[in-house]
């Protein structure tokens, strides 16, 4: 049983690596907006990953989100702050984290499982905007006023409401759609709700 478990976890931790990557090489993925900065969606797969599988996939699928940040922001930046991704610190750092906070959020509060779901699909994005966002205040050297006539901490507040928040939606609804569908397609089930389901560790 452990065996089936490992390789369903690797299994998994693969689709949405790769799912990622795709998001990454595609227009789908990262789409060029306002402020210098870019909508994604690429952040979703590892939310549905830590959601389903637990922290240690969610992060693996983080880390591969990140690289394919970090590299199509070496070879094709899309954006004025694009540039600064080729910092692990800004493009690989948060994205793993992204993981471990989604699952310790639907950890806490599993028994509400459609609920569940959906903030830590909420908060799993917002932190991918904050952290990131924040990441580029520490550690990479920008003269935001210079480089585009507002100071950062007016620029976090409006990447967080034009991007943070459209993401954070997106990721929910998307989100939501999958984990339904694939504990549906677990469990045998013709139709399912979340709320059916009976709780289940997940490690």
């Amino acid at each position: 049983m452990k065996n089936s478990l490992d390789l369903r976890k690797i299994t998994v931790a693969g689709v949405l690596s790769a799912v990622a990557v795709v998001l990454g090489i595609t227009p789908f993925g990262i789409i060029p907006w306002f402020s210098g900065a870019s909508i994604t969606i690429m952040h979703v797969p590892v939310i549905i990953a830590a959601i389903l599988e637990g922290p240690i996939v969610g992060m693996i699928v983080g880390l591969i989100f990140g690289v394919s940040s970090l590299i199509k922001a070496a070879v094709q930046p899309l954006g004025i702050l694009d540039p600064y991704f080729t910092n692990p610190l800004v493009s690989v750092l948060p994205r793993i984290l992204i993981g471990l906070v989604t699952w310790a959020i639907y950890r806490g509060i599993k028994r509400w499982e459609l609920p569940a779901v959906i903030i830590a699909s909420v908060l799993g994005s917002l932190t991918n905007t904050i952290l990131v966002v924040g990441s580029l205040g520490l550690f990479a050297n920008i003269n935001w006023e210079e480089m585009l006539g507002i100071s950062y901490w007016p620029l976090f507040g409006t990447i967080f409401v034009a991007n943070g928040v459209p993401e954070a939606i997106g990721a929910a609804l998307i989100t939501t759609a999958v984990v339904v569908a694939w504990k549906r397609l677990d469990r045998g089930k013709k139709s399912s709700n979340l709320a059916d389901i009976s709780d289940e560790e997940t490690e």
